[in-house]
This record gives structure tokens, C-alpha cells and sequence, in this order.
């Protein structure tokens, strides 16, 4: 008798400690943030990027004159650092917007793709409308970037 009390008084424990573990009030869980290491490495990237946004006007008067071989040369050059420094950047943003920040640079890629075709056939109109399309992905990727915090600088 002894023995099955001893067996009976086990047995419930561990379904006790079962239970209380897989059945306990449910945590809230804090949203996704960064780590100082994680904005680091995003600041690393973000002022190369912001430089080249900066440069829009500049790829908007060498389309407008028609320089052509200069709209080619700031596509392949800045434009593609640029958008090199982004998918850097994507690992290190939090897992929601990692999508969303891959889309934004696959769009990216098209674009500069079209502002090279009407570079190539000397198509003003279809360049602007593409230069116009590039920067606003460019401001939609900026946006996804976190702030970083005078302690994460530290």
C-alpha cells in the first residue's frame, strides 16, 4: 500500500509539473526589437544610402539633358552601391519588415533596369518616370530603417 502511494504521489507530481508548465498563463511577448549590435551594422550602411538619395537631382538633370552615358554611369555605379549597401541592411532589420525591405529592393532593381533601357534608347519621358519610381523606393526602404538610440551608439 505504502508503495502505491508512492507510485500515485509520483505519477501526480509529474503530471502536475506537466501541466502548470504547458498550461500557464500566457506570457505577452515584447514586440521585436533591436540589438546595439544590430544598429550598428545597419548605421554602417545607411549614410551611403542616404548619400545617393541626396544625389537625386543630380540623376534628374542628366536625364533631363540627355546625357545619357552619365545617367548609365550614376545607374551602375551609386545606384548599385546604394542598393548593394540595402540588402546588407536586410539581415539585421527585424523579421517582419525583412520581406517587405527585400521587396522594396527587388522593385528597386526594376526600375534602375527601366532607367537603363530609356538611357539606351534615349527615352526622356520613360527615364524620368522610372528616376521618379527609384527614389520612391529608396524613401520607402529609409523609412524601414530603426532610429538608432544615443545608447546604442554608445
Amino acid at each position: 500500500m505504502v508503495r502505491q502511494r508512492s507510485i500515485l504521489s509520483l505519477i501526480l507530481v509529474i503530471l502536475t509539473t506537466f501541466l502548470i508548465s504547458c498550461g500557464g498563463p500566457s506570457v505577452a511577448t515584447a514586440p521585436p526589437t533591436y540589438t546595439p549590435d544590430q544598429l550598428a551594422k545597419i548605421q554602417v550602411y545607411v549614410p551611403d544610402i542616404q548619400v545617393v538619395r541626396d544625389r537625386s537631382k543630380e540623376l534628374n538633370n542628366l536625364i533631363q539633358s540627355g546625357e545619357w552615358i552619365k545617367v548609365g554611369n550614376f545607374i551602375h555605379g551609386p545606384m548599385t552601391e546604394a542598393r548593394l549597401n540595402m540588402t546588407y541592411v536586410i539581415p539585421n532589420l527585424v523579421p517582419q519588415d525583412q520581406p517587405q525591405a527585400r521587396q522594396i529592393t527587388k522593385d528597386l532593381l526594376t526600375h534602375l533596369v527601366r532607367i537603363d533601357q530609356a538611357a539606351s534608347a534615349g527615352n526622356t519621358n520613360l527615364a524620368l518616370s522610372a528616376y521618379k519610381d527609384v527614389f520612391v523606393d529608396v524613401d520607402k526602404f529609409l523609412q524601414l530603417i530603426p532610429e538608432s538610440s544615443p545608447q546604442a551608439e554608445s
